[in-house]
């Protein structure tokens, strides 16, 4: 035993003395076991050498090159390996407490139970790396590279995670308690019941991420992307999720009770079964979210989430308060979209958007068939459905046949004793028609604009007939317009192809009664 101790204290003096005469390329050593603690071996080669069980606490390897290094189990405590390469490295159950690791390269290294308490890590490459079961408790990892990386069951309390890339990083059952994440970027990794208890994830990307089951509780998470995320059976009570974006996100089963939904941006989410009891939603779409089975006592919709305005709910004015389908305009053109058509329509209507601040907020969405196209318009309020109706028909031949119907149906209402009806009812219609007067204005802007609508002029598709429909939040459909021949395809016996002007005619008047009117808007999604 003595003879094998000296023997490795020959090999350390004799690299000890090559180091300090300049030499840095030791691949040949086998330091199993070595004492290294301390020494100052910066920029050293020291790339597929076993140096498992060695001793390198405190230690200086900075930018050295241990790329496919053994350091299973070594003491690299205190160690300052900046700047250094571990590419494919095994550091498996090996000590890193207190390590500086600061931009150094561990692409694709094993890190299995490895202790990393407090070790600095910013700046790092650890893609692809293994980290399962490993200890970062308060470790640092801003802006660190976790691409890929596997840190299932990882200990991260606390830890500093701030902007770092974790892209499709597998954190399953991780523990986050504590952690800072804002600015990361989660997307697409697995955080299936992970602790993120009291974490900040503000301004995080989280979209497409699996978090069933995870612990939430009293999270920051302002302005997190959780677009199309999996948050089924998610405890995120007490979270601040205040102006978030939860586009189709499944929140099936999760627990939102006290969560500050303040702004929050969820059409699209399911929230079937969920628990909102307290929860804060001032300023929060009703529209376009799923509700089936929610448990909720009350809400608060006070501006700051202070309690000063509570709403008591019940299983009947819960449906009434939240409506799963989200208001629609849909223009059905009697014709196929061809490519010119198409730019034609996308650049008129950029065009009216200009005019429309806050009316068009997104494009429509386009279905084409062989014989038809569906222009829908998805908003988030039905007092805007006849309004949108108004506007968005105008690149069309029949624009002001429907825009005729329209104003219409408001001449109506307008000759219709409103005090008569329900005032919720009778407050909508007034809010209608001032917003439908705004709109009103604005096509006169717009047509006093000759070169906005150049785009559709001459271009068949724009002269063929059309059929308006306007669909509420409660599903009631409301036919505005429909020319007469639309569906009908009439042949010139005299000619042999039809002619444009030959199939439009003067539509007739579609007979609107004031029930049906009235119907349709009490439909309309009630505050």
């Amino acid at each position: 035993m003595g003879l094998i101790q000296g023997c490795a204290l020959m090999i350390i003096q004799e690299l000890q003395k090559k180091y300090a005469a300049g030499e840095r390329n030791f691949t040949d050593l086998n330091l199993f076991e070595a004492n290294l603690a301390g020494m100052n071996l910066s920029g050293v080669n020291l790339s597929g050498v076993n140096l498992s069980v060695a001793n390198l606490s405190g230690t200086n390897l900075t930018d050295s090159n241990l790329s496919q290094a053994k350091l299973n189990i070594t003491k690299l405590n205190g160690a300052h390996l900046s700047g250094a390469n571990l590419n494919g490295a095994y550091l498996n159950v090996a000590n890193l407490v207190l390590v500086n690791l600061k931009k150094a390269q561990l692409i694709g290294a094993k890190l299995i139970r490895a202790e990393l308490i407090r070790a600095e890590l910013s700046g790092a490459n650890l893609s692809l790396a293994d980290l399962s079961g490993s200890s970062l408790v308060e470790a640092t990892l801003r802006k660190t590279n976790l691409s890929g990386t596997n840190l299932k069951g990882a200990n991260l309390r606390f830890a500093s995670l701030t902007e770092s890339n974790l892209l499709e990083a597998n954190l399953q059952g991780a523990d986050l308690s504590g952690a800072d994440l804002s600015g990361a970027d989660l997307s697409g990794s697995e955080l299936r019941q992970t602790n993120l208890t009291g974490a900040k994830l503000n301004g995080a990307n989280l979209s497409g991420t699996n978090l069933r089951w995870a612990i939430l509780t009293g999270a920051q998470m302002n302005c997190v992307n959780l677009s199309d995320a999996k948050l089924s059976g998610a405890d995120l009570s007490r979270a601040n999720l205040s102006q978030a974006n939860l586009l189709n996100a499944s929140l099936v089963h999760a627990d939102l009770s006290s969560a500050y939904l303040i702004e929050v941006d969820w059409i699209g989410a399911d929230l079937t079964g969920a628990n909102l009891t307290g929860a804060k939603i001032f300023g929060a779409s009703r529209l376009g979210i799923k509700t089936t089975a929610v448990t909720c006592d009350w809400l608060d919709l006070s501006p700051n989430g202070d309690k000063t305005q509570v709403y008591t709910l019940n299983s009947g004015t819960l449906k009434n308060f939240f409506h799963e389908t989200l208001p629609k305009v849909k223009i059905i053109v009697d014709s196929c979209l061809d490519n010119s058509s198409h730019y034609a329509l996308a650049a008129t209507y950029y065009q009216i958007s200009k005019y429309l601040p806050g009316g068009i907020n997104q494009p429509p969405c386009i279905e084409v068939n062989s014989c038809r196209t569906i222009i829908s318009f998805l908003m988030n309020s039905d007092e805007q459905l006849f309004a949108i109706a108004y506007i968005t028909i105008l690149p069309f031949l029949d624009g002001s046949k429907t825009q005729e119907n329209i104003m219409k149906i408001m001449n109506i209402l307008n000759s219709h004793d409103l005090d008569s009806l329900a005032p919720i009812v009778s407050k909508i219609i007034r809010h209608l028609m001032t917003v439908l007067n705004t709109s009103i204005r604005q096509v006169n802007q717009i047509n006093k604009d000759k070169a906005l609508l150049k785009f559709c002029r001459g271009i068949k598709f724009f002269q063929t007939p059309t059929k308006i429909t306007i669909i509420n939040s409660s599903g009631k459909n409301f036919n505005v317009y429909h020319h007469p021949t639309f569906g009908k395809r009439k042949v010139n016996k005299f000619s042999k192809a039809t002619k444009v002007e030959d199939m439009i005619q003067v539509p007739q008047t579609i007979p609107y009664s004031i029930n049906t009117i009235i119907d349709f808007i009490d439909g309309f999604h009630k505050s």
